[in-house]
Formats: structure tokens, sequence, C-alpha cells
């Protein structure tokens, strides 16, 4: 695990808190770990066991932990899968495939046969966004309604903020919090503790330094599943009105949201999601 992280000491650290969080689980869940060419993968399971499969993909430097404020209104409706994207900071395998080229798909594909799944909805954030999006791309037909919260690959990837970072690493742990908050946009009382785990994480980790492969206009058009987008008018890590745009001129089922004072992190879009995602599943009108 050395290669994602800048010590053992330093992935321990990061290890521990995530058992920590893993044992708050709001509902009753099954840990699988799924064997892949790229190494095992880690699955947290939640919901009744005969209802719709829906797949979690969290962000970059973050596990399946990031759901636990979401997943109790959504494993009521679903059978839910939280992934641990591989190469992230979680309890999968360490390997990083590159981002252009299908190793990555082909990793999803071992998972979903391995639970026995054909087709899926799936919620995903920012990096795990990405991914979504390039399975999509390449799987068309098994992804049956997408959710993307903040996701790359859209709008371009921004590096504004990058100068500022620098500077306030100068300042040790307190410039590392300032730096995340800026990054992440977590700044009232009531996200202090994700910043706490944000930071933690990022102090002890190596995130992933290449940009994301934007989609091309012909890739987003062959996304013809329902999907919705949420982003934040101030997001600094992607340009989130170009992600608006391009999915409103070029996705042909997709619903927009800008939320105005959200920067990259999402949260509390629990009954948004669940009501797109349920969508499906309604009885037609009479």
């Amino acid at each position: 695990m050395t290669a994602i992280y800048k010590s053992e000491s330093g992935a321990d650290k990061v290890r521990r808190r995530y058992e920590e969080l893993l044992r708050e689980w709001p509902v009753p869940a099954e840990q699988l770990r799924v064997p892949t060419r790229e190494g095992e993968t880690f699955v947290v399971v939640s919901g009744p066991q005969d209802a719709p499969p829906l797949l979690l993909l969290h962000g970059s430097g973050a596990n399946t932990t990031m759901w636990r404020g979401e997943i109790a209104s959504w494993a009521q409706h679903f059978r839910t899968y939280a992934i641990d994207i591989i190469g992230e900071a979680g309890a999968s395998a360490p390997s990083r495939p590159p981002l252009d080229s299908e190793r990555l798909a082909l990793w999803l594909d071992d998972v979903l046969e391995d639970l026995g799944l054909e087709t899926v909805s799936v919620v995903a954030a920012s990096l795990g966004g990405w991914v979504a999006l390039d399975y999509a791309v390449r799987r068309p037909g098994r992804i049956t309604r997408l959710a993307l919260l903040c996701p790359g690959g859209i709008g371009a990837q921004t590096i504004g903020w990058l100068p500022k970072a620098l500077f306030l690493r100068l300042f040790g742990r307190r410039g590392v919090r300032q730096t995340a908050r800026i990054v992440t946009g977590l700044n009232t009382p009531l996200t202090e503790q994700v910043l706490d785990d944000v930071v933690l994480t990022f102090t002890q980790y190596k995130p992933r330094t290449e940009r994301l492969p934007v989609f091309s206009d012909d890739a987003l058009r062959q996304l013809t599943m329902p999907m919705l987008v949420i982003v934040g008018a101030r997001d600094v890590m992607f340009d989130s009105a170009a992600t608006a745009d391009r999915v409103r001129r070029h996705v042909p089922n997709a619903t927009v949201h800008i939320l105005p004072d959200v920067g990259h992190a999402i949260l509390g879009q629990s009954d948004e999601v669940s009501n797109f995602l349920l969508a499906a599943h309604e009885p037609p009108p009479h």
C-alpha cells in the first residue's frame, strides 16, 4: 500500500480511521472482497436483496464512507453496492491503471460479474463520475440510470487554486487544512468532521496527478440513459459551468442542477438523487 501513501505508518492511520467510520455505517451491511484482474476490490453491500441494484463510486482520495450520509435513504429502495475504487484511499488494491486505457472498464466488468449484476444504476462523484462515464461510453446498455455529482471528464480541470495551495503548504497542518477547505468547499461548522477526514487522508496519501481525459462531444451523445448531473457553481476543481453546458447540449436525456453556493464536495442531495433513481420504478400513469 505504500505505493499510494507517503509511508506505511500513514497508510495505517488512514486505514484505522476508515475502519472506525465503517463501524458507524448507519444501516445493516455486508462487506465483500471481490477478486479482479487488478487485485482485490472491497465492496459494502446494503439494502434489500431483491431491490434494484445501485452502484456507488466515490471520488479521489475517498472511499465508500463518503456515502454514509446518504446510504440510509438509498438503501430503503435499492440494493446498494458501495465500491472502493482501486488505487484510492479505501480497502481495494493499490493498482492505478492508466486512465486512457480500457483497464478501469475491464476492472468494473470483473466487479459486476462477481456480484452477479448485468445492469445497474450508478451514483458517482468526481473521479468516480469519470469512471462511471468511461464505463457508460465503453459498455452502452449496462448502466440504466446515471447520477453524477461534480463529475470529472466533461468540463476542464482547473488549476487556479494551485498557487494558493502551494503557498499554504508553508504553514504546515493549518495550511493543509485551509487548502482542503478551498479545494472541497467545505466551510461550515457542520462539515468540520468531514474536513478533518479529508485532511487526515491527504496528509498521508499520494493522489493521482494526471489530468482526467475529457470526453468528446460524440462520446457524450452516446449516453442515452437518463442522467442527472449536479455541480457546484463554486467548484475550483472542475469548470462546472462548462460541465453543465456540455451536458445540456450533448447528452440527450439529461437533467442538470447547478448549486449556487456549493464547491466541489456536494452533500445533502440524497432526496434529489433518490427521486431521480426511483422515477425508473414508478408505475406508468393510467
